[in-house]
């Protein structure tokens, strides 16, 4: 397991921690981007797919809405998802996060899913340090 640590001080900064996040993350990882509303997890999610695509204006929308976003990126399939509308665990089994063992799969909240949870080989955590400025980013590998 290894653990590291980042204090990202802006958007900017969130967006580069993803680019350079990206190439680290192996065909089969399954990241947990952990944090509460607000804390970046989105943004985050967006610099690495379109790091993970070589394409910096490549449009990331929220998967809160369409609960899974594909892409397909010069480093294979990723998978974009937001968990927290799941009304029931079950759910999750629907979306097909876990069925290609090749993807990248990058979900947001997914606690709401222990088998989510139990597939998951990196997390990322992110979080607001008192006072409110920036960010604070620790990733862990599994």
């Amino acid at each position: 397991m290894t653990d590291t640590q980042t204090f990202l001080s802006d958007d900017d900064a969130t967006a580069s921690f993803g680019a350079s996040l990206a190439p680290t993350l192996v065909p089969g990882d399954i990241v947990s981007l952990e944090g509460d509303l607000g804390a970046g997890k989105t943004a985050l999610a967006r610099a690495i797919i379109q790091a993970l695509a070589k394409d910096p204006a490549l449009e990331v929308p929220s998967p809160t809405f369409a609960i899974i976003q594909p892409y397909e990126t010069t480093g294979g399939a990723v998978l974009h998802a937001d968990l927290y509308r799941l009304a029931d665990a079950s759910e999750a089994d629907e979306l097909g996060l876990l069925d290609d063992p090749d993807a990248i799969v990058l979900v947001e909240w997914a606690n709401r899913a222990p088998q989510v949870v139990a597939a998951v080989t990196v997390t990322v955590t992110l979080g607001i340090p008192p006072g409110g400025e920036g960010r604070l980013a620790a990733v862990r590998r599994n």
